[in-house]
């Protein structure tokens, strides 16, 4: 049972603070500022926090932290699940989770959490049932508030869903243009060693919809080669025993957006990575230093690599980098120590092997300090459009219970975890 929730900012400072039973003092997140200062990382808070009384749970998203406050011991995935879906229906609401649109949300964000939990357990959790209960913000709403003064976003009806037999989906629903998108997103988590050779290789995938249609569809989503898929998380709308049995994806859909599935899949199946940095960085005694990198395509399967970034941070020794680029943009923060390398897009035909992005330049030291003691690593993002870079394929999509046809679009895209796919030179 959920007690409270705490939303504290990336300075520390506890800006929000949600009860649901008694209320418990700020003081108690004094536990979780002592155990975020033994952390270089935002990230690497321990996401449970035992203290004498209570236990502290927390996630790390868009530079906020959620912190649960619990009496009583729950499993923590459990919380943490919950935690996540609160951050999803505030983006969806809102179109960014940060701490400026919640302070500019204040009173629809009391208002979700009263509605998505009650008495310390989840209740509605479903954006599309909160939308009826509660509107979402526009210009038009907040002017018509500031004039008649009415702060509240609750409807005055109850939602439709409640006299629906599917909790997920209202009654009636009814499309001019009947339509079903699903976009297959797998996120890379890798690292790779200064020989190019491959540590760790993983991917987190999932399927997010968009389901825009009439009456109430039962859809069937089946995959070319299911078996790649391990460690998977389903919505609730899906049929569990259609899944173990014959690796379908059986479901009466929610209206709107949700994510249908998400799964994992671990190093041991074979994996290509997309694109190869080749790099040359070299300290050299005295002041001054040598940094080189290439970027090219690896296996893409014909498709282009677009958004292409690459980040380091490098030693504090570093003066300044006198880089030129011959494709994007190079911008370095002599004070943060922070390279950034917008190569933007890199195609993968043999006309543009000859002229791959490269990135060469001199690197200027402090007088009198020692060598770094090693390279700075590599923090390469991209996107691969049209492709599933795991080989995952959507084989046909199928519908059921009505008979309209309906318009049936997938699309493919391969990206990279934040910080995710490094190189280590």
């Amino acid at each position: 049972m959920i007690h409270s929730l705490f939303i504290i900012n990336g300075a520390s400072d506890v800006f929000m603070e949600k009860h649901w039973k008694t209320v418990i003092g700020k003081s108690i997140c004094d536990y979780f500022f002592e155990a975020q200062s033994k952390c270089a990382n935002p990230e690497d808070v321990p996401p449970v926090i035992a203290t004498p009384h209570h236990y502290l749970i927390n996630i790390y998203r868009n530079s906020l932290y959620f912190v649960a406050v619990l009496t009583h011991e729950l499993p923590p995935l459990f919380v943490l699940e919950f935690l996540h879906r609160i951050m999803d229906v505030f983006e969806d609401y809102f179109s960014e989770c940060t701490e400026t649109s919640l302070k500019d949300n204040y009173v629809i964000v009391y208002e979700l959490l009263d509605e998505m939990l009650d008495s310390g357990l989840p209740l509605a959790t479903e954006t599309n049932i909160l939308k009826e209960l509660i509107k979402p913000p526009n210009i038009f709403r907040k002017m018509a508030n500031i004039v008649t003064g009415d702060n509240t976003n609750i409807s005055n009806t109850l939602p439709t869903s409640q006299l629906s037999n599917i909790p997920w989906r209202r009654m009636g629903v009814r499309y001019t243009n009947n339509e079903a998108y699903f976009d297959l997103i797998e996120e890379i988590d890798a690292i790779i060693d200064r020989n190019g050779v491959t540590v760790m290789n993983e991917i987190q995938g999932y399927i997010d919809c968009c389901i825009k249609l009439s009456g109430m569809p039962d859809l069937t989503l089946s995959f070319v080669n299911p078996r790649l898929l391990d460690d998977v998380s389903f919505h609730p709308c899906v049929r569990l025993k259609k899944w173990e049995g014959e690796r379908v994806l059986s479901f009466i859909p929610p209206d709107g957006n949700f994510r249908l599935i998400s799964y994992h899949i671990g190093s041991q199946n074979a994996i290509s990575i997309p694109l190869y940095v080749k790099h040359n960085i070299q300290f050299r005694e005295g002041s001054s230093g040598r940094f080189e990198l290439t970027v090219g395509p690896k296996q893409t399967m014909g498709k282009t690599l677009e958004a292409v970034v690459i980040e380091c941070s490098m030693p504090k020794s570093v003066l300044n980098c006198t880089l030129t680029p011959t494709q994007g943009k190079c911008t370095f923060d002599p004070v943060k120590k922070h390279l950034v390398w917008d190569i933007g897009k890199i195609e993968s035909n043999t006309q543009a092997a000859a002229r791959l992005p490269s990135l060469r330049g001199n690197i200027v030291l402090t007088t009198g300090q020692p060598l770094p003691e090693s390279n700075p690593v590599l923090n390469v993002r991209f996107t691969l459009n049209q492709i599933a870079i795991s080989g995952i394929r959507v084989q046909r999509v199928d519908m059921h219970g009505e008979k309209y046809k309906p318009f049936k679009g997938v699309k493919y895209i391969t990206t990279v975890k934040n910080g995710r796919f490094q190189i280590r030179t």
